[in-house]
């Protein structure tokens, strides 16, 4: 299969270009597109076989649930069985945006799309390419993360056609993604919506709308018998190709820590890489010192993460160690993409 790029900007978007990609769409195949947050691999949302190809082409578990995309708020209410209060609200403050609302899912929806679950996982982008694809298809799009699945997501289309060129029929090139990470997800489907997977969208974001919220207990271990109600709750994801362990303390610690073990790696013959912030990136002596972003400005710590990781990849690096960032807020959201991409693998000073 040939896979097509089609470019488009953001700041000038043409409805036209992607007239072909949506058409694929109809034809039951598959198109990567940006979003405000990575790209994503996009399928006919109501064809089981559309899923199918999805779960295919990344060489995804089957029972880790797709969202549905949308491109407007009334389109809920043909996919969801239920719609509270409260998610109403949450939609009004933030779609379109980073946040994907988890409800009962209707017959129309099918189990190969939710994972075999009797949720579905919808939200609205913000980008303009990926909602004119939307609109376009006529249908709500099923889209993961557009990459193999256990590698860092994809930031940048050529993020994509690295890991999918020759699997998927179109990458619509719409630049680099302003947030980097993938959604917060929230479960409303209980008396107390519960966030399933941290984002841009935090919990105390979330609290000023609706008030109480829980965080469900999987997001802070790593329970890998549990059913995934989400994605991302299960499984390896977003890793790079090599071992990375994240180094968490006080500064001077983490980096005479790092340090230490860099040079015991590399006297054994490893190439190693040191994930680091923009405020302790010349603390570091390694073979690649990769800086992700600053810690006054979160971010762009998210916004780079994928892409250093992915970087690290390319530089052909064994062994990485990274600094916390441990936090409030989006730092949240980004030590959990970080202790999964670690295995979990820390070590405290």
């Amino acid at each position: 299969m040939e896979t097509r790029i089609i470019k488009c900007d953001p700041d000038n978007f043409i409805p036209e270009v992607i007239e072909s990609a949506a058409s694929a769409i109809k034809a039951g195949g598959l198109v990567a597109f940006p979003t405000e947050t990575v790209y994503g691999l996009g399928g006919d949302g109501l064809l089981s076989s559309a899923s199918k190809k999805i779960y295919a082409a990344k060489g995804r578990p089957s029972d880790n649930p797709l969202i549905l995309h949308i491109a407007d708020k009334d389109s809920v209410y043909a996919l969801a069985l239920e719609v509270p209060e409260k998610a109403v609200k949450l939609m009004d403050e933030f779609w379109p945006g980073p946040l994907t609302l988890v409800f009962k899912k209707r017959d129309i929806v099918p189990y190969e799309t939710t994972g075999g679950l009797d949720t579905v996982a919808i939200r609205m982008p913000s980008h303009p390419a990926a909602l004119e694809l939307i609109r376009q298809s006529g249908c709500p799009i099923a889209a993961p993360s557009a990459n193999v699945s256990g590698r860092p997501s994809p930031s940048k289309a050529s993020h994509v056609a690295d890991d999918l060129s020759g699997r998927i029929d179109y990458i619509i090139d719409g630049g680099e993604t302003d947030i980097g990470i993938e959604s917060t997800i929230v479960d409303m489907t209980g008396d107390i919506p519960m966030i399933l997977r941290p984002g841009y969208i935090t919990l105390s974001m979330l609290k000023e709308v609706v008030g109480d919220v829980d965080i469900d207990p999987a997001v802070k271990g790593d329970d890998i018998k549990a059913r995934p109600k989400a994605p991302g709750m299960k499984y390896t994801h977003y890793a790079p190709k090599g071992e990375m362990t994240i180094v968490e303390g006080e500064g001077k610690k983490v980096s005479q820590r790092i340090n230490e073990l860099v040079m015991e790696k590399q006297s054994e013959g490893f190439k190693c890489g040191v994930l680091a912030s923009a405020e302790m990136y010349e603390s570091y002596e390694a073979d690649v010192v990769l800086k992700v972003g600053s810690r006054l400005e979160p971010v762009t710590i998210s916004a780079g993460l994928y892409s250093v990781l992915r970087e690290f990849d390319d530089l052909g690096v064994q062994y990485i160690f990274s600094e916390s960032f441990s936090g409030e807020g989006l730092g949240n959201a980004i030590m959990n993409r970080l202790l999964k991409a670690a295995g979990h693998r820390v070590i405290e000073v």
